[in-house]
């Protein structure tokens, strides 16, 4: 007897709730995402343009790694459709530096860690709210020892840069963080 009447009460608590719960996710419709994205309802596109590279040193890859990397992030963390030109958001940007230099330098004068970083130049635009459009630099880094040839630890470092650049440049158009 004492189950049934627990379950009623939870039948009547579910009754109120489940209304609730409908109504406060109506009203966020196109405004927020579980990603925490901030998107204006009316944008349904965003435009990713391939981003130069007019550093000192080219990385041959670099462009497309960036470029690819942006527009997968806003496909897979937004609705938005990404299209070639013209979005409702636009992205645009070059790469300004790809450097190593020394970080650290051990107790005989030697260069004891490496710091690899890569700067990007990142122009937004948002046609529905111009506020929110930015021109910005990025830059990030990652330090390796210094006895490791650069060209054996590059690939695994631009991986990880591209990742964090993409990141950054997400969350500053989208998430207003």
């Amino acid at each position: 007897m004492a189950a049934r009447l627990k379950y009623r009460k939870m039948a009547g608590l579910l009754i109120w709730l489940l209304p609730l719960l409908a109504v406060l996710l109506a009203g966020c419709k196109g405004g927020y995402s579980f990603t925490g994205a901030s998107i204006p309802p009316e944008a349904k596109t965003i435009s990713v343009a391939a981003f130069p590279n007019y550093a000192s040193t080219v990385n041959p890859q670099l462009s497309q790694k960036l470029t690819d990397e942006l527009r997968n992030l806003y496909a897979s963390q937004t609705s938005l459709n990404v299209v070639n030109a013209d979005g409702d958001l636009q992205v645009s940007g070059e790469i300004t530096g790809y450097s190593t230099r020394t970080a650290t330098v051990s107790s005989q004068d030697e260069a004891a860690m490496n710091r690899f970083t890569i700067t990007i130049k990142v122009k937004f635009v948002n046609e529905a709210d111009p506020k929110a459009d930015f021109e910005q630099s990025f830059s990030r880094y990652k330090d390796y020892n210094a006895s490791q040839d650069f060209s054996s630890v590059e690939n695994s470092l631009v991986g990880q840069i591209v990742t964090e650049l993409a990141e950054d440049v997400f969350n500053k158009s989208v998430v207003n963080w």
